[in-house]
């Protein structure tokens, strides 16, 4: 282990001891309390064969963790005026009306209800850094379901939409403005495209394997395209070792491919836990991030079997399936292996975990979470 850890919090640093003790390769925590950095721990091995030390700039994709990050660059064209989240996307993105699209509002991009999880087109594998590809397919699809009745984890989609949305209002791709008007005023490692001279400081994730039980019957639905959950994750279709290719690194897909170190996801959060602003840099409002952490959808997901989801606009809610802690006003995003980031503006906290070994949570799993419950153990 290296870093720092505060002593009132010798609890987390036990914590993700005893991690690597249950098997984990290589991983990094970091908590903000109130602003201050109280958390800040890495080590394992940033390689399957263990020839490379975890540092603390060891970059991670994060898979869906960086579905947050990417929200807060829509935010932030909220505060600016340039946007209303109740407009329909067509006023931005006129090639969006198609298939009876035209009225859909921007708003039900974030809180997953716009009944674009898929494109049924079967794409090839290469269309998935194709950016004009992706997006005109979805302008093209017609929702799953009638948009705004129900909700439906949209796991790849979510990137290119809300990004596309920002592209035509802005001008620039969402990796460009996050670059610019998030990551850089806030001094965030953190980046969607890796640049090409960071390249080499990027952990090799090893995938996930077999689950047994309910959890292997998800993935195996997962990769079965004939499926709505398959067709969401899968097409374009993709392998298990293309997040270890310069290809995925490089490129901006918005809702799976950002990559941090975990001090760069917890100092976002901090920022939104203390209402949107952290060391005299305010990234949002505290009106527009009051709208983002309020409940949008609750309930049985359309596209997740037998899994109930709780979103705001563009972060996941703290609930039964996903605990962030007491708080019932926490909000973040997991992804699937491990990564997890959320805020707690009750506490205060930003809370920010990476991982390079992938175990079988969609949301989460058990190494983050027991972090989460050893800090608010020791609060």
């Amino acid at each position: 282990m290296q870093g720092l850890c505060a002593p009132r919090f010798e609890s987390v640093r036990r914590a993700f001891e005893a991690s690597f003790a249950k098997g984990e390769l290589g991983a990094a925590v970091a908590v903000y309390l109130d602003g201050d950095p109280v958390v800040d721990l890495w080590g394992g091995y940033a390689d399957a064969a263990r020839t490379r030390p975890w540092a603390r700039d060891t970059l991670v994709s994060l898979a869906s963790t960086t579905k947050g990050a990417t929200a807060v660059c829509l935010h932030r064209l909220v505060d600016t005026g340039c946007l209303d989240l109740d407009a329909p996307v067509a006023r931005f993105w006129p090639e969006f009306e198609q298939a009876g699209k035209a009225a859909l509002p921007v708003r039900w991009l974030l809180s997953h209800r716009a009944g674009l999880p898929a494109i049924r087109e079967p794409l090839p594998s290469e269309a998935l850094f194709d950016w004009k590809r992706m997006t005109e397919a979805l302008a093209a699809e017609r929702p799953f379901w009638e948009p705004g009745s129900q909700h439906g984890y949209h796991a790849l989609t979510f990137g290119h939409l809300v990004g596309e949305v920002l592209r035509r209002i802005d001008g620039r791709s969402l990796g460009t403005f996050l670059r610019a008007e998030i990551a850089a005023p806030l001094g965030l490692d953190l980046h969607v495209g890796v640049p090409e001279a960071d390249l080499w400081r990027c952990a090799e994730i090893v995938p996930l394997g077999a689950e047994p039980g309910a959890r292997n019957k998800l993935h195996a639905r997962m990769r079965d395209a004939s499926t709505l959950v398959g067709q969401a994750f899968r097409n374009p279709p993709r392998s298990r070792a293309v997040v270890n290719t310069p290809e995925w690194r490089r490129a901006e897909i918005p809702a799976a491919n950002g990559h941090a170190t975990a001090h760069a996801v917890a100092r976002l959060y901090a920022a939104l836990a203390r209402g949107g602003e952290l060391d005299g840099v305010r990234i949002l409002s505290r009106a527009t991030l009051t709208r983002a952490a309020s409940e949008e959808a609750c309930g049985p997901d359309a596209v997740l079997p037998g899994l109930h989801t709780r979103f705001g606009l563009g972060f996941m809610l703290a609930h039964r399936g996903l605990p962030l802690g007491p708080s019932p006003r926490a909000f973040g995003h997991p992804g699937m292996g491990g990564s997890i980031g959320f805020a707690d503006p009750d506490a205060r906290i930003g809370f920010g975990y990476v991982t390079n070994r992938m175990q079988s949570g969609l949301a989460g799993d058990a190494r983050g979470f027991a972090l989460i419950a050893a800090l608010y153990a020791s609060l």
